[in-house]
């Protein structure tokens, strides 16, 4: 009785599950793997791509990547074809002979059994109630009898079936298990296959990328100078190069957002490391933007994670003497990869705020829009973006903006002379020679010009707009200065911040002036007392600047 109440159940799981197995399958039934394959979605898009790349030359990446895509659609559709095949036959086929064939069949004789079972007991009633003449009552017994035996025969026909679907009920479960087996199988195959063929899709198309291993955003800093032998970090040195150009003058840099292509064609360019300053120089907020970036997508701050509570506590101080003084034992904290780049942006910074009356980017300013790029709390989720909004109102302004105002006397090693020449470089001397535009000619220097400027540089920042200012009333020419700014006397005595740094390594150039350069130049003799001087001689400039606050 138990196996009987399963029967029914059976075949209606077996026509529904079968119904929609079908409607499942992306291929028509009955044919052959090869045939089903053809109609496929899969074969007809990998046809369609055959079709798309035949337009492009044989040198297109696109081309390259379609072939290989049209080939791997077509084994797709191979592997589902066969997948598909395998399903209908050990699956599929299976149970629809259960549900229309076996079962039915089953139930047939439980219909005749109980129709039997009826005539049986009609026929006894019948039987038992006569009251007729012998012959007609003898007549009644022999139809029972026969009714007897149909219904013994069926008893045992409908036995002999329940007991074989109890036998084969543990097959017909395993009908389910199988498909699951087979879409595994497939699944696993159709990974693998992919996989293989994606890695070295990649490694065909990208092989520029793949060999080199260039990656600057989101590197730490460190292993991006360890890797490319460099000083300063190549988005930060290029970036400034560019701004020294064409946005020192920029109403709104750092503050005014770029186009977003823009700064994500330079980001690319500079993780490839093929920048052309020409293309993107003439677009100073998509450079700023791009400086940002970096900044931003270090792992960890410009200014260390370890210092952050320090950078606020020395902040906090009332007298000036005290909090610069403070700063100066954090800067030395630091270790030497990050003030390298910390002194360089920030000696830059400076002499952006000094155009503060044209590009309205005072100290101020500049800590507000770049200060949360430069120093953040080592905090993950919900908190650190509300102290990473805190700091950039308040707290990282109180910490950037000395670090602009006072940065001659922060770093003590830092620029010895701003030349105003068209390309700038970053001295082997310890000492930052920056660079910006000048004009297209310059008058011709006397051979014996530059052995006369064998003084020492002034260690305190000469803004760029003072030197114009000084050169420009003489013969409205821009001088262009040597490639390297005059080293110091070897007599000359050097503080020991001065030595630490000269020591540890020079700055990369940031770019040379060609050895063709007319030698006029900015000459600083004197840091103390004011006087304004000029003279013109063989194209040589020379201005002397005293006490310059």
């Amino acid at each position: 009785m138990q196996v009987e109440q399963r029967v029914e159940p059976a075949k209606k799981a077996a026509q529904v599950l079968h119904k929609k197995l079908q409607a499942c399958m992306q291929s028509q039934s009955g044919l052959e793997a090869e045939k089903r394959m053809k109609k496929l979605p899969l074969m007809l898009l990998s046809i369609s791509m055959a079709e798309s790349f035949k337009d492009f030359d044989a040198e297109s990446s696109i081309r390259r990547v379609l072939e290989m895509c049209c080939f791997m659609e077509k084994m797709l559709a191979n592997m589902l074809a066969d997948f598909e095949v395998k399903v209908e036959k050990e699956v599929l086929e299976p149970l629809n002979k259960l549900s229309e064939d076996d079962l039915p069949e089953i139930l047939k004789n439980k219909k005749q059994f109980a129709k039997l079972t009826t005539d049986w007991n009609n026929a006894r009633i019948r039987s038992q109630g006569s009251t007729g003449p012998q012959a007609k009552q003898d007549g009644l017994r022999e139809e029972v009898e026969e009714a007897w035996r149909k219904l013994e025969s069926i008893k045992d026909q409908y036995s002999a079936d329940l007991y074989h679907f109890a036998t084969k009920e543990d097959d017909y479960a395993n009908y389910f298990i199988r498909l699951l087996e087979l879409q595994a199988e497939y699944h696993k195959n159709s990974h693998v296959f992919l996989e293989k063929n994606i890695s070295e899709l990649k490694e065909d198309n990208s092989p520029a990328l793949s060999s080199s291993n260039q990656k600057v955003y989101g590197e730490p800093l460190l292993s991006h100078l360890s890797r490319t032998n460099r000083d300063i970090a190549a988005p930060i040195q290029e970036c400034i190069h560019m701004l020294l150009r064409t946005g020192m003058r920029e109403e709104g840099l750092f503050r005014l957002a770029a186009a977003a292509s823009v700064v994500k064609r330079l980001k690319t360019c500079l993780d490839q490391g093929t920048v052309d300053h020409s293309e993107f120089s003439m677009d100073p907020h998509a450079v700023a933007g791009a400086l940002k970036c970096y900044l931003r997508e270090l792992p960890e701050p410009l200014m260390t994670f370890e210092l952050y509570t320090d950078w606020f506590k020395a902040a906090g101080e009332k007298d000036l003497t005290e909090k610069l003084e403070q700063f100066r034992v954090l800067l030395k904290k630091l270790p030497p990869e990050n003030y390298n780049n910390l002194r360089y942006l920030v000696q830059f910074l400076s002499l952006l705020s000094e155009e503060q009356a044209i590009n309205k980017m005072t100290p101020s300013n500049v800590a507000i829009v770049l200060g949360p790029n430069l120093l953040w709390p080592q905090a993950e989720g919900e908190v650190a973006l509300f102290d990473m909004a805190s700091a950039s109102s308040v707290q990282v302004v109180t910490v950037i903006e000395p670090l602009i105002q006072y940065s001659s006397s922060l770093f003590p090693e830092g620029i010895g002379a701003f030349f105003l020449v068209k390309s700038g470089s970053v001295g082997r001397s310890g000492t930052t020679t920056w660079g910006s535009p000048a004009c297209e000619k310059a008058a011709p220097a006397h051979p014996n010009t530059m052995s006369s400027s064998s003084s020492s540089l002034n260690p305190s920042p000469i803004p760029i707009s003072s030197a114009s200012a000084a050169s420009s009333s003489t013969a409205n020419q821009c001088p262009v200065p040597p490639p390297r700014a005059t080293a110091p006397n070897s007599g000359q005595t050097r503080s020991p911040i001065q030595k630490q740094f000269s020591d540890q390594g020079q700055l990369e150039p940031i770019l040379e002036a060609p050895p063709e350069s007319p030698k006029a130049f900015v000459k600083i003799t004197s840091p103390y007392k004011r006087e304004s001087e000029s003279s013109q001689a063989n194209g040589c400039v020379k201005i002397n600047l005293n006490k310059f606050s």
